[in-house]
């Protein structure tokens, strides 16, 4: 049995070695070097997304944080809203109230101020016309009319006996 292809030849060995170095070659150049750069841009570019997605977080949480803080100090800042509000309020009720106790007062000083001039008033009007009764019943016991100017002087020493003394 005497097979071309399974007998070895030294030449043929030699043809294939060269072929396969040359073919080798060639892959290397054109093939692996530019196959192992596309790899390890793609890596490269992985990391720097894996990277950026790192700081986008950071970021993230960060705007979180912020965000919480900016919310606690609004809500802080509502409620001393709220309070200063409410004390406002209150001081401007009890102002109110005591602007309504001190008019109350004066209408009160007031009132009692008139009913004094009234009462005065009063007991003016009734000396008087106790003064013309008396000269009246008076002026029939004697029988006779006293002039104008008797009557106003009788009238006003009637008065002075009769006002007592403050």
């Amino acid at each position: 049995m005497n097979n071309p292809l399974v007998q070895p030849d030294p030449g043929l060995f030699i043809w294939t070695i060269l072929t396969f170095l040359v073919l080798l070659g060639l892959l290397t150049k054109y093939a692996w070097k530019p196959l192992l750069a596309a790899l390890d841009k793609r890596q490269a570019t992985i990391s720097q997304a894996i990277e950026d997605a790192r700081l986008a977080r950071e970021a993230v949480e960060r705007a979180k944080q912020d965000s919480a803080q900016v919310l606690n100090k609004a809500r802080v800042d509502a409620e001393a809203i709220v309070s200063r509000a409410q004390s406002d309020a209150s001081a401007f009720h009890e102002e109110m109230r005591q602007k309504a106790i001190a008019d109350a007062q004066v209408i009160v000083q007031r009132a009692e101020k008139e009913i004094e001039l009234e009462k005065n008033r009063a007991i003016k009007d009734i000396r008087r016309e106790a003064v013309d009764l008396s000269l009246a019943i008076a002026t029939k016991l004697i029988h006779r009319n006293l002039t104008k100017d008797d009557n106003l002087a009788l009238i006003d020493d009637t008065i002075k006996q009769i006002q007592p003394t403050d």
